[in-house]
Formats: structure tokens, C-alpha cells, sequence
């Protein structure tokens, strides 16, 4: 992976599919009955290999490199995810598919760190690695929110969801993913009807001007300024809409 075709080589990104047992059609393409009670559908898993574009010169420094890691693992797993959520938007964009979806680290059926040799690595196969326990993975901040409780409020009809609330979670995974850029305008379409859903929101306005500028800003290809902060700002917002305040 490259930013650019003249570019320094970045990341090297291995993917490969781990298939389930072939399901052989019964009677051909047409439905069929179950005289049984539907068992779970074995289904493939994808493993994406993130590889560093330098080499270790010497096995003492690829041994240094995974104790440190081994101490703080969140920092190479966001690199990689950043990595791997590239080639998902490129994907998207590829093959003009809406529904190819980024990732995050609490989806991903097991994560390693490790190093070895290139061929055995994009395998599987590292001369040593370490695995994450999946209480090791990012948990969502506590708060006195019941996301449950509103998932059924939802579903059931009885609350319905701001317009806003997608676009600033849209805009939040911009910001996670370094894209400023799409992430502005992503902010400054949910601030614009959060305003109009809530036109006594505390303080939002205020990040109006900031928004306007900043997607100027990204139209014109700069990174713009100003977006995390007012995206923080609906975050609170929404937060307490959420609770009742």
C-alpha cells in the first residue's frame, strides 16, 4: 500500500480466506424443505495479515520490538486496523458496493502481534507472536447509558432516532481512521440538523463558522481544522439527549 503511485511503500496487506466445509447444493437452486431443525451454517473467515514495510535488520531488534508490544499492544493494532479499513474503503469504492463495511478490533475473531519470516507470516505461521485476550480489546467507556433498553425503544417504535446521530457517528470513525477530511463533512451536515432538532443545544452553534470553514477546507483538498472538537461537542450533546437531560 502506497499514498501515492510514487510513493513510499507503507504497508504490505496479506488477505486470505480460511473456507468453511463445502455445502454441496441438494436438488439444485431451488429451496428445499427441512425435515430438521436448521443447524448453524458453517461460513468462511477472512485473516488480514499487516505487515511493516521495513524489515528487522536483526533478530534482537524483532525480539525488542515485540516486548514492547507485549506492553502496549493498542498502538500496532490501531495501525493495522487503519491499514485494513483503507483497503475496505478502497473495496467499497472499487466495486461500488455501499455494504463493504469497516472493522473494528472488538469484531475481529482473534488478534495477533508477532513477527517472522514474509512467506510463513502471510500464512499464519510466526517464529513468535503473542495473542490478545479478548478482554484486552477496546471496551466502550462506562456511563450511565443503557444502549439495551434503547435498542428496543427503537425497534418497538417508541423512540426514534435523531437524524443527526448517524452522521456523528460517521463522522467519529472518519476521525478514528485519520480522515479529516470526510469527517468534516460528514460533522457539518450533523450539526446542521442536530441544530434543527435541538435549536437549544448547549453551545453547538458556536461550532458552526468552524464547520463552514472546515469544509471549505476539505473540498479544496486541505485537512481542515477545528472538526474534533465539534464533534466532540454533538458526542456531549447526544450523550445527554440520550440520558433525559
Amino acid at each position: 500500500m502506497r499514498g501515492s503511485a510514487d510513493g513510499e511503500l507503507e504497508a504490505i496487506l496479506v488477505l486470505g480466506t480460511l473456507a468453511a466445509p463445502e455445502r454441496r447444493l441438494i436438488g439444485g437452486r431451488r429451496p428445499r424443505e427441512l425435515d430438521a431443525p436448521a443447524e448453524p451454517e458453517p461460513v468462511p473467515s477472512t485473516r488480514a495479515t499487516v505487515v511493516r514495510p521495513e524489515p528487522f535488520r536483526t533478530p534482537e531488534q524483532a525480539s525488542s520490538w515485540l516486548a514492547r508490544a507485549r506492553g502496549e499492544a493498542e498502538p500496532e493494532v490501531d495501525a493495522a486496523l487503519r491499514v485494513l479499513n483503507r483497503a475496505l474503503r478502497a473495496q467499497r469504492a472499487a466495486a461500488a458496493d455501499p455494504y463493504v463495511s469497516e472493522v473494528a478490533a472488538s469484531r475481529a475473531l482473534v488478534t495477533r502481534v508477532g513477527y517472522g519470516r514474509g512467506d510463513a507470516v502471510a500464512d499464519g505461521r510466526f517464529a513468535a507472536a503473542f495473542e490478545l485476550p479478548g478482554g484486552a480489546r477496546r471496551r466502550a467507556r462506562r456511563s450511565m447509558e443503557a444502549p439495551e433498553e434503547r435498542f428496543a425503544a427503537l425497534l418497538g417504535g417508541r423512540e426514534r432516532p435523531l437524524l443527526a446521530e448517524e452522521h456523528v457517528l460517521r463522522a467519529r470513525a472518519d476521525l478514528d481512521a485519520a480522515r479529516p477530511r470526510e469527517a468534516a463533512l460528514e460533522a457539518r451536515i450533523a450539526l446542521e440538523s442536530l441544530l434543527e432538532d435541538m435549536p437549544r443545544a448547549r453551545g453547538l452553534a458556536e461550532h458552526r463558522d468552524t464547520l463552514r470553514e472546515a469544509t471549505g477546507q476539505a473540498i479544496a483538498g486541505v485537512e481542515p481544522s477545528g472538526v474534533e472538537a465539534a464533534v466532540e461537542a454533538m458526542e456531549a450533546e447526544l450523550r445527554r439527549h440520550r440520558l433525559g437531560g
